[in-house]
């Protein structure tokens, strides 16, 4: 079963607490238990990971490649410009990552750096965007098989 590592960056855990008009209000936990669920339908599992700090979210995709974790999902969240030791990271570990957005973030501000060493970018469709990326990674996995 392909192992697909979900990453959600600084600030997520405010989802449902702030932003609302941009965000809506679902909560952190209930992201994670829609995206266990997508990824049980597309018989994937899943670890999910979550930090405020640059550093664990950088120790964590550099420990994903050494364990042979098969692709990563990335919502940047606030890490999206100005962090240039996760795009090194993403641009260095020999599996695919799409990057996620819950928001077309681009009608707020610059473009992610993180999403120019993804494969993919997926924005704007709420959680289901979670769900059209593992889909794609799914694929894209059985294709290199």
């Amino acid at each position: 079963m392909p192992k697909i590592l979900v990453i959600h960056g600084a600030g997520m855990n405010m989802r449902g607490k702030i932003q609302l008009e941009i965000f809506g209000p679902m909560r952190l936990p209930e992201y994670d238990e829609r995206i266990r669920g997508y990824a049980a339908e597309l018989g994937l599992e899943v670890e999910i990971f979550h930090s405020n700090i640059e550093g664990e979210v950088v120790n964590k995709i550099y420990a994903a490649n050494d364990e042979g974790v098969d692709a990563a999902i990335f919502n940047p969240a606030a890490f999206g410009t100005g962090y240039p030791a996760l795009v090194a990271a993403l641009s260095q570990v020999k599996f695919p990552t799409i990057e996620v957005h819950i928001s077309n973030p681009i009608r707020r501000g610059p473009a992610s750096q993180t999403a120019a060493v993804s494969q993919g970018v997926v924005a704007g469709f709420g959680i289901a965007g979670y769900a059209l990326a593992l889909r794609g990674l799914k694929d894209l996995i059985a294709a290199k098989k």
